[in-house]
């Protein structure tokens, strides 16, 4: 803006400012594309209806924890090596391949997690974990 201090009043303002006016306006275009996006985000589709049932929710894990004592829990109930082998078994006829959560104590003997890992393999379930804190 060109304004003019002094004595001569005549001249005052003389041109137009056209920045601010500007400014206005890229804010005004940047809020106009950023509504207009948000407004129609998708392509609309008509989807065609299909008759496919719903997937299963997957088996939950089964824990086996071995304490430092080569003591065998299934969940929290004490079991023997015999009976693991067999709930293995019974586990993997269902199908499902449930996953197994191997929860081993620090001071346990590599012997103890050995077998259990042999009686998963020998009846055919492959998903097992380590669980640590």
């Amino acid at each position: 803006m060109a304004f003019q201090l002094g004595d001569n009043d005549a001249q005052g303002l003389n041109e137009m400012n056209l920045i601010p006016l500007i400014d206005v306006m890229l804010v005004l275009m940047i809020i106009f594309l950023l509504t207009a996006t948000v407004l129609n985000p998708t392509v609309p589709l008509d989807l065609p209806k299909t008759s496919a049932a719903v997937n299963e929710q997957p088996p939950e894990a089964i824990q086996i924890s071995i304490d430092k004592d080569a003591g065998i829990f299934w969940d929290s109930e004490a079991i023997s090596m015999d009976e693991l082998q067999t709930r293995l078994q019974q586990e993997a006829s269902t199908g499902k391949d449930p996953a197994i959560q191997l929860r081993a104590d620090k001071d346990s003997k590599y012997d103890s997690v050995a077998q259990v890992l042999a009686a998963a393999s020998t009846a055919g379930l492959t998903k097992i974990a380590f669980v640590n804190d």
